[in-house]
């Protein structure tokens, strides 16, 4: 039982060292920071909100967490689940506000996409940071993530752009980090499956038949011929050749 234990704290100051990477490289949060982790219940957020408390064990600067998770009214939490999500951010000493919230609102006049959906939720994660006066709003995005809407943007939008480990928004007032964005999405599942995370199901209408999942197949075929092409597409943003950029745009 020790050994078991042992075995999985030198997992979770692992992960944090790995999640650390990006949050150094990127100066994702300084001292005194209050960050706001936007939790939708699945791997990913329960993680990287593990990451984040580990990291405050060993590194030399202290930042205030909390935690808010968008429930949408039209495909609620079971109560179970509720309860262990609780009891999980009770244990990380991170406090949870669940907000209730509808996936289609009126302004949607009936339309709906993952675009949509998307800044709603971060129109309430917004207000919610405002409330708590963080200045850094933390989402579950890994490298995969990163590198699947690289490509998406590349094939329906006909531009090269991506989520940025860092994006301000009101001017520079409010940030929105990605401190997973150096980390694979098959590491986060494996300390989510050893260290028994209490994930819940993801919900979302179109999560099976999205232009995401059609991504994230891409990306699998490609990455059996190079098992680098994640982490080349992700690094891809950095690495522009100045030859290929217009020099008179009309």
């Amino acid at each position: 039982m020790r050994a078991e234990a042992g075995a999985e704290a030198k997992l979770r100051e692992r992960f944090a060292h790995h999640v650390g990477r990006g949050i150094n490289r990127f100066s994702m949060i300084g001292p005194g920071d209050r960050v706001l982790i936007g939790v939708s219940g699945g791997k990913d957020s329960l993680a990287l909100s593990l990451a984040l408390v580990e990291r405050k064990r060993w590194v030399p600067v202290d930042y205030e967490l909390f935690a808010v998770q968008v429930e949408w009214r039209e495909h609620p939490l079971e109560e179970p689940e509720r309860t262990a999500l609780d009891e999980y951010f009770d244990g990380l000493g991170i406090p949870l506000r669940r907000v209730q919230a509808s996936i289609n609102p009126p302004s949607f006049r009936g339309r709906f996409s993952c675009y949509m959906c998307s800044r709603n939720r971060k129109r309430i994660l917004f207000g919610e940071a405002e409330r708590v006066g963080a200045t850094r709003i933390a989402l579950g995005h890994h490298m995969d993530d990163i590198a699947r809407t690289t490509l998406l943007n590349l094939f329906f939008h006909g531009e090269f752009s991506t989520m940025m480990p860092v994006q301000e928004f009101f001017g520079g007032k409010m940030k929105i980090i990605r401190p997973l964005c150096e980390v694979r999405e098959s590491e986060v599942s494996r300390v989510a499956l050893r260290l028994g995370l209490p994930a819940v199901p993801n919900r979302c209408p179109n999560a099976e038949s999205n232009q995401r999942q059609l991504m994230k197949e891409v990306l699998r075929q490609v990455s059996r011929v190079d098992r680098h092409a994640v982490s080349n597409l992700y690094s891809a943003p950095w690495r522009i050749n100045d030859a290929y950029l217009p020099k008179d745009l009309p």
